[in-house]
């Protein structure tokens, strides 16, 4: 499969997010991200950021995060297959460096496949 970041591979309406807030089966997060996630009916995972200039005052600093977070599900998306995934900021991430952003992120994206093969395996 391939890594790229199509714009299927976004959540691109309020409706898409609405699902995912309203339904979601998994949740990871620290003190820096939270992450919520709910199970779609697609072949393939989609992304969706809040990153909120309340809590990154800069732009700079808020297409930081929303870069280093795009990476991180690109190279993680096929493990991540058949889930909506939204990155919520938390004002903790102020204080990050760019190598410690992307660990975090990639530690609470493989904490949410793992709940994700969980529910998978209880509904089958």
């Amino acid at each position: 499969m391939e890594a790229s970041f199509s714009s299927e591979r976004r959540l691109l309406t309020a409706a898409n997010y609405s699902q995912v807030f309203d339904n979601s089966c998994c949740k990871a997060g620290d003190d820096s991200f939270l992450l919520l996630a709910r199970l779609n009916n697609l072949n393939h995972a989609r992304l969706g950021l809040v990153i909120a200039k309340k809590k990154l005052k800069l732009a700079v600093d808020r297409n930081r995060v929303k870069r280093i977070s795009r990476e991180s599900f690109r190279t993680l998306q096929c493990e991540l297959s058949g889930i909506d995934v939204i990155v919520l900021c938390r004002s903790g991430v102020v204080r990050l460096d760019k190598k410690e952003i992307r660990r975090r992120l990639d530690l609470l994206f493989d904490k949410i496949n793992r709940s994700k093969k969980q529910i998978q395996a209880v509904s089958e």
